[in-house]
């Protein structure tokens, strides 16, 4: 639209707020922003209640009080619920003005959670808040809307049926025969490794093969169409679990392929070898319940967020490693009084021993002999409880926390999948 003044007024509840023009344009509240964009009266007044030509004024009937705690948001990058309003309230107010619940501080996200369980509400959208009418359409939007309502909207749910396994029970049917594959899949690897594992292959040939295929063949159809359904294909290529199922799947492919060239991978030497591991590769596809089962998805989840804290841990017994060794060669092999202890005649060996000892393993193999050596194993024990015990406490909370949002998580989705199966 074309502003009549260089200066914007944004009424709101009352509250005057005047901004530039080319505040306008990047200012952080998505339908404020989009004022900048308006060709027409008509544009401007699908995003607010009211413009005067003549001030160049913008009318929204809302939340006076709510909107100047967004506008610290704004400023400060920070967004707390405000004093005395209703959590869910103030969170109509920000999918109003094109905020989220992840722009809250962490503490307001868990009473948002907790208030939205406690009434059994699964989610709030800004769809359930604000007319259809409230976001202006370019051409391109208008097109994208109409075409939701066809093959995107079929493509998105078929999305969510393989990516959530909770979204629906055809999400469900499809988790459980994906988990049974990867049971079938584990039990045929570690029988494999068994003694007698040739003779039987040997005897029943035929089926083994065609086990093996239907599990690769389910595997790789689905890991195919989870491709095909991303929203972004090099999002999906760069994703840990995704890496891993290519991984596993590859080993099956490339032996089929040598042994058609009249290459068995037993007599290949180095790529044997490789050919082997590669398959042993298989045992990560237990990563694959990770998407099925909650406590898995919590330990994940709480490794991510406190990659800090591990980090922190490693470097404390990194460098207590490095000095305790140094002190135990020392004192069992380095100072030659009367017979040396050859378990440490070098730092790292030594450093083997104060890795079990500070753990609490002590598997017995290697031990101090000398009186100076028992005492520093002895220090060596008490300050490896203490280092390790210093970061769990906030690893703890992490995973607490963690496996609120996700239990809370999870029973949206029950309640959205009773609802499904009440319909």
């Amino acid at each position: 639209m074309k502003f009549g003044k260089s200066i914007c007024v944004l009424n709101v509840g009352g509250t005057r707020y005047a901004f530039t023009r080319e505040v306008i344009r990047d200012f952080p509240l998505r339908r404020v922003s989009r004022l900048h964009a308006c060709a027409t009266e008509k544009e401007v007044l699908e995003l607010c209640d009211d413009y005067d030509r003549d001030r160049n004024e913008f009318f929204f009937d809302r939340h006076a009080q709510a909107f100047v705690f967004i506008m610290l948001y704004v400023r400060s990058g920070k967004l707390r619920f405000v004093p005395g309003v209703c959590e869910l309230s103030f969170y109509s107010e920000m999918l109003y003005w094109g905020l989220e619940s992840v722009h809250l501080d962490s503490c307001c996200q868990k009473r948002l959670d907790d208030r939205m369980s406690d009434i059994g509400l699964d989610t709030l959208s800004e769809g359930d808040i604000v007319l259809s009418g409230d976001e202006p359409e370019t051409p391109d939007e208008s097109v994208q809307r109409i075409a939701l309502t066809g093959r995107a909207k079929w493509l998105e749910k078929m999305r969510k049926t393989v990516e959530e396994p909770n979204s629906s029970i055809a999400a469900q049917l499809l988790a459980s025969v994906s988990v049974i594959f990867v049971i079938i899949s584990m039990i045929m690897l570690c029988a494999s490794t068994l003694p007698d594992w040739d003779t039987a292959k040997k005897n029943t040939v035929e089926e083994h093969r065609i086990v093996e295929a239907v599990c690769i063949g389910w595997f790789t159809a689905e890991c195919i169409l989870r491709f095909l359904l991303a929203r972004d294909k090099l999002d999906f290529i760069r994703h840990p679990l995704n890496i891993i199922d290519v991984i596993a799947i590859t080993p099956y492919y490339v032996t089929i392929a040598m042994a058609r060239a009249g290459m068995p991978g037993a007599g290949l030497g180095v790529a044997g070898v490789v050919l082997r591991v590669l398959r042993m590769m298989r045992v990560f596809w237990l990563m694959k319940l990770a998407r099925h089962f909650l406590g898995l998805q919590t330990l994940g989840l709480t490794l991510r967020r406190c990659y800090r804290e591990m980090v922190m841990l490693l470097v404390f017994v990194c460098v207590a490693m490095a000095i305790y060794s140094a002190l135990a060669q020392l004192l069992e092999h380095g100072l030659d009084l009367g017979a040396q202890n050859q378990d440490y005649a070098s730092i790292p060996a030594a450093a083997w021993w104060v890795i079990i000892s500070m753990t609490t393993v002590g598997y017995g193999d290697v031990y101090p002999i000398t009186i100076g050596g028992r005492v520093l194993g002895g220090m060596c024990v008490v300050s490896g409880i203490v280092l390790l015990a210093l970061p769990i406490t906030f690893i703890y909370h992490s995973f607490v926390q963690c496996y609120h949002e996700l239990r809370l998580r999870s029973a949206r989705y029950a309640r959205s999948l009773s609802t499904e199966m009440l319909q």
